[in-house]
């Protein structure tokens, strides 16, 4: 059996485990998650952007030398020399027509910004180009589509690189070709604009993305602070079960010890049932103050403070001199500090009670590591403590409700350093008295 509740806590851990795992690992992923949204959509607009721009730059590119070619072609010059060049072939023919056509087609060249104008003769034979050596040859690229009356726009390689090029047909006025126009663009240079694009858009990118991840990263932040937060919220929870189940525990305990002590004092065994009280409860015997011995709650008390800080590692010294009954409001509040200062790691608590003028005056004092004097105006609020929590149910109510009961009875509560080295709280409290605490004050008077 104990075999088998092992393997079912050590499987529950393992599963415990791999859950916080899984947990972290998603929490990890969604805090990736805006980054990488907004390298992704910079990223990708800029793809896209650069895409656009490239298109748009070659679209630029073939209008401008399908304009240049058209206008040229349309030129009464151009139409003139090719109707009167009888015979292609003729050599001397092509050189007067290239004397003619040259200079013109050079001014266009530098106007238009295009890189070459090439004149088609109807036998496919340049008789315009920038090098004058490819003049009076063949072109270098298929002209039967061109000559045929087709408009052929095309990124070709040709004698002087790879260009983006635009062929028109010139016809004279019966709409017969008569020869053909090629305006051409490099390809480089279309690059060159498309990098010139690129210089342009990339510090808008870098801002962009900038921005972006800053952004994200704020966002990541808020999205790990209510990590944090929700963290927290769930070790409270689970304090609060953890305490609640030893709550429970407890109680039942002290009921069933309750029913035996009952049992015990119901058939008269009163030596039994303190024995039995001794088993179950570290008591430590002392000697009460002689103002303490009238006053069983008051006496009761205080041994069973000098049982709990016993059990702290810290003796308890009580000075009291009082004529009124120490009603439950006063010792609750001396049992706190007490209490507090055996947790606090105190070795030595003196506790003093003394009445005045129908007040009392306590003071408990240790000799602790003390109290940081940046911490004073804090240690009466809900919620702090400069202890450690070791049982995981959580601190820092004590000494607020103590400064609430000293105020709610009138009183103030100071804070200081003792001469033991430690803490020293010393409060004050009006004296109240029930109808028999005064009847019982009054006959310890007259003894």
């Amino acid at each position: 059996m104990g075999r088998t509740d092992a393997g079912t806590a050590e499987g529950k851990v393992v599963t415990h485990v791999a859950a916080d795992r899984r947990t972290s690992f998603s929490r990890f992923l969604l805090l990736l998650v805006p980054p990488l949204l907004v390298l992704v959509c910079v990223g990708a607009v800029t793809a896209i952007a650069m895409e656009v721009q490239r298109q748009s730059i070659r679209d630029a590119a073939s209008a401008r030398v399908v304009d240049v070619a058209a206008g040229f072609a349309e030129l009464e010059q151009v139409r003139s020399v090719l109707q009167e060049l009888e015979d292609p072939h003729d050599r001397a023919e092509r050189t007067g027509a290239t004397q003619e056509l040259q200079p013109l087609a050079s001014l266009v060249e530098r106007s238009s910004g295009v890189d070459y104008v090439v004149v088609i003769d109807p036998a496919g034979l340049r008789l315009t180009h920038p090098d004058p050596e490819e003049r009076g040859r063949p072109v270098s690229t298929d002209s039967s589509r061109v000559l045929a009356g087709e408009r052929v726009v095309e990124v070709r390689t040709g004698t002087i690189g790879r260009t983006l090029r635009a062929k028109l047909p010139v016809r004279n006025a019966q709409g017969e070709v008569i020869g053909a126009v090629s305006a051409g663009m490099f390809e480089s240079r279309m690059t060159q604009d498309v990098e010139e694009a690129l210089r342009t858009l990339l510090p808008w990118t870098a801002g962009a993305l900038v921005v972006g991840l800053a952004l994200s990263t704020l966002m990541s932040a808020s999205i790990r602070r209510r990590f944090h937060l929700h963290d927290e919220a769930a070790r409270e929870v689970d304090r609060l079960e953890r305490t609640s189940g030893a709550l429970r525990e407890q109680a039942h305990e002290f009921d069933t010890r309750l029913h035996v002590v009952r049992g015990l004092v119901a058939h008269g065994d009163i030596a039994e049932a303190l024995e039995y009280i001794d088993s179950s409860v570290s008591v430590t015997s002392a000697s009460a103050d002689e103002a303490s011995a009238g006053q069983p709650v008051l006496r009761a008390t205080l041994e069973a403070l000098r049982a709990e800080l016993d059990v702290l590692g810290a003796s308890l010294e009580t000075s009291i001199d009082v004529v009124s009954r120490v009603d439950e409001t006063v010792l609750l509040v001396v049992a706190n500090l007490c209490r507090n200062a055996g947790e606090a790691g105190a070795g030595r608590v003196r506790c003093a009670l003394q009445e005045a003028d129908g007040v009392f005056h306590g003071e408990v004092a240790d000799d602790g590591d003390g109290i940081d004097l940046r911490q004073r105006h804090s240690l009466f609020v809900r919620g702090f403590t400069s202890k450690p929590d070791r049982t995981g149910t959580g601190r820092g109510i004590g000494l607020a409700m103590v400064r609430r009961t000293v105020a709610e009875r009138g009183g103030t509560i100071e804070v200081g350093t003792s001469e033991l080295g430690g803490a020293r709280f010393a409060f004050d409290m009006r004296v109240e008295e029930t109808a028999a605490g005064a009847d019982e004050t009054r006959e310890r008077s007259r003894s």
